[in-house]
């Protein structure tokens, strides 16, 4: 059994203080890959399901029948006798491509080294992001063995537990990050042996390697280095609680079982690659106009109007200065720059019960204080999402009402957060790249 020793978490806010002597519990695994029967790769893969529109799902489904989104995102037909039916479908395809021989487990228990290339909007640099992929002990979070950061939606739970228990198996990865100050993990998993390499390329522009490690002394060398490390999860916190909630479900065991574990990649806090970009906020209606929604902001903020195509630009140049801003977008390609008026007069407005890192936070801000008590939005039926600032701006002139724009939270904002037991809100990180789906699937039935 592959075992990380204890981690230390430190709860603020009248929490008791958590010193956990629990263990994280790291393992390789057989992974299911796909065939040179099955298609090209490049034809196989795709995004993660909760970044495909529907139109997006249909035409990666059309580009092979062995396309993943087949199995994470199942059609719904018109004469369905229930909803529930998809699901079954996702699981007999899954059978059926292991029984043609589309899908093959690894001959040896395997971590997988993965490393994407990939590049950035006016950044000439190119980056790199190494992570490698095995299965961890699934543990409730109190425990303090896997931290979260970010709140979660229960609709998007329901949908993957039941395609966790149609299909047995862990069709995506999620994604998660470990302290590695002095890089010792990142460099092992670098230097590792291996004999094969699976790459593709992505749409968006990614370059994906995917090379197994079955070298046992490297494996082993590979869990006992990450034995100490705090892990939290940076991408997939809806597939974490589900397999957890899965778990749950089986009782009390006296041995470990295959619902013990999911998939997740792991990767290293100090790799250079690790890129964070900010999720953007569009508002879909609101109740009056655009003249009150300036009188409202300029209770607390100076606004200045700047074009759209430079509201991320200037944002970001006063982040870099150490002070807080936020972007405005209106119809009209209408953009306005927001400052305080007195610095610290929004967060002073937040009267939640929430630490001083989660208050300080430009997402927090946002909701607590922009939109619920200077815009009264509260919920987030009227809100949609997106990392791409040029959509962002267009939107106000398609239909929305506003959109705001913001810079992105710190990796060191999240580890704080989730050492004191807090969550930020939902959508506050966009790790990119994403985690490209159909290069690798754990099926419960090969523990």
């Amino acid at each position: 059994m592959y075992r990380t020793p204890r981690v230390r978490v430190y709860r603020r806010e009248g929490k008791a203080l958590v010193d956990s002597e629990a263990m994280a519990s790291i393992r390789p695994f057989k992974g299911l890959r796909f065939s040179s029967g099955a298609g090209p790769i490049d034809s196989l893969t795709a995004p993660p399901y909760d970044v495909l529109s529907a139109a997006q799902r249909d035409e990666y489904a059309a580009r092979n029948p062995h396309n993943v989104v087949h199995l994470t995102l199942p059609e719904q037909k018109e004469d369905d006798r229930s909803k529930y039916i998809k699901y079954a479908r996702s699981a007999a395809l899954l059978t059926a491509w292991r029984q043609e021989g589309a899908l093959s487990p690894e001959a040896k228990p395997a971590i997988y080294r993965y490393t994407q290339h990939f590049h950035l909007p006016g950044i000439p640099d190119a980056f790199s992001r190494t992570a490698m992929i095995a299965l961890i002990k699934v543990e409730p979070y109190d425990k303090g063995i896997v931290l979260p950061h970010e709140q979660t939606f229960p609709k998007h739970k329901e949908d993957r537990m039941r395609i966790l228990e149609a299909t047995r198996s862990h069709l995506e990865c999620i994604f998660g990050l470990y302290e590695d100050a002095n890089s010792d993990v990142l460099k092992a998993i670098l230097a590792a042996p291996v004999t094969e390499k699976v790459d593709t390329h992505s749409d968006e522009g990614v370059d994906h390697e995917l090379e197994p490690i079955t070298d046992e002394t490297a494996v082993k060398a590979l869990v006992d280095l990450l034995a100490d490390r705090k892990v939290w999860i940076a991408d997939g916190h809806h597939r974490y609680e589900t397999a957890l909630a899965y778990r749950q479900s089986q009782g009390e065991k006296s041995d470990l079982i295959p619902e013990d574990y999911l998939m997740m990649a792991l990767c290293s806090i100090s790799d250079p690659g690790l890129v964070l970009l900010p999720t953007h906020r569009i508002l879909k209606t609101l109740p009056f106009g655009p003249d009150e929604l300036i009188q409202r902001l300029s209770t607390v903020y100076d606004l200045r109007e700047v074009s759209g195509e430079s509201l991320m630009a200037e944002i970001e140049k006063i982040h870099a200065s150490g002070s807080r801003a936020f972007g405005l977008a209106l119809p009209g390609n209408k953009g306005y720059v927001l400052v305080e008026k007195v610095p610290g007069t929004a967060v002073a407005m937040n009267d939640a019960e929430e630490g001083d890192a989660l208050k300080a936070l430009d997402v927090t801000v946002l909701h607590r204080v922009i939109l619920e008590k200077l815009l009264g939005i509260k919920g987030l039926e009227q809100i949609a999402y997106t990392r791409d600032a040029e959509e962002a701006v267009a939107a106000p002139d398609s239909g929305s009402a506003a959109a705001f724009l913001m810079n992105p939270p710190s990796v060191a904002d999240m580890q704080e957060i989730a050492q004191c037991g807090e969550k930020m809100p939902q959508k506050s990180t966009y790790y990119y790249p994403k985690i490209l789906s159909g290069l690798i699937i754990w099926s419960l039935n090969d523990f």
